[in-house]
């Protein structure tokens, strides 16, 4: 491995993930295993109105689409997959309210996930 790579290996919960700085820690639940309190970043980019199909009439609803970093070792190992289902509680210590997301996007890069979450809400 470079120089460079360790590098980045290294700062991944040293510097991006730092619950000091960005992360927060959150309890991710995905493919039937629990990873709590895992530094993540989650930010939260829009909400906007959803596509409707010509024969859809329900008024209300909203596509939600946030985004989740953090460590692929801190998941598992496990890059999710894209419509599969993944929940994130809102506190510290697996308690709180978790919110639904379906994968829409995952990428992998030196270490790091990138996955971009949505979700239909009121």
């Amino acid at each position: 491995m470079s120089a460079f790579k360790d590098m980045v290996a290294r700062d991944i919960h040293s510097v991006f993930l730092d619950t000091n700085f960005f992360g927060e820690k959150r309890t991710v639940e995905y493919d039937g295993e629990r990873y709590e309190d895992i530094p993540v970043v989650l930010m939260e980019a829009e909400e906007k109105d959803r596509s409707k199909l010509e024969d859809d009439h329900v008024q209300g609803l909203y596509f939600v689409s946030d985004t989740l970093q953090c460590a692929l070792s801190d998941l598992g190992g496990k890059l999710p997959e894209k419509g599969q289902r993944l929940r994130i509680n809102d506190e510290e210590g697996g308690g709180g309210f978790f919110r639904e997301f379906y994968v829409v996007t995952s990428t992998c890069k030196m270490g790091m996930l990138h996955v971009g979450l949505g979700a239909i809400d009121e």
